[in-house]
């Protein structure tokens, strides 16, 4: 089965604490929502957006914070405390640094109409190409073929 390329949206507070949990990285999204991950597959690479820097405010970042690849093992629940249990996924990162949306949004081939183009980030979990994937990842600074591209 080939893999699928996933963008998840989370601000950077949140999608870097799942970059650095060890032993292995991992991701949640829709809230902790288990539904969206299990859309995703073991050896799907998954690159998080991020609209803002702090969950809740206003402070733009509009830029990609963490890629990596989805790790073996079905969507699990973790207790963070004060009833919060949400389901995540583990996924191994890869060192990048973190890449600014704006330059790239004339090669993506997932936008339709520039003037419109966070709307498929409105959903929180979408698939993108493999081109589109390439694009974040170099952009990132991560040779493609860490993430099998």
């Amino acid at each position: 089965m080939t893999a699928k390329n996933w963008i998840a949206v989370a601000s950077a507070e949140h999608a870097r604490l799942g970059r650095a949990h060890r032993p292995l990285g991992f991701m949640q999204v829709g809230h902790g929502k288990q539904a969206p991950l299990k859309r995703i597959k073991p050896g799907d690479r998954v690159a998080y957006y991020s609209p803002t820097t702090t969950f809740g405010q206003r402070d733009e970042l509009q830029s990609f914070v963490s890629i990596g690849t989805v790790q073996s093992g079905e969507p699990y629940e973790a207790d963070m405390g004060n009833g919060f249990v949400p389901w995540r996924r583990d996924v191994v990162y890869a060192a990048s640094h973190e890449a600014p949306i704006l330059p790239l949004l004339d090669a993506f081939e997932f936008i339709e109409d520039r003037s419109r183009w966070g709307y498929r980030f409105r959903f929180g979990l979408f698939s993108v190409s493999n081109h589109d994937m390439r694009l974040i990842a170099r952009a990132m600074g991560v040779a493609h073929e860490v993430l099998g591209l």
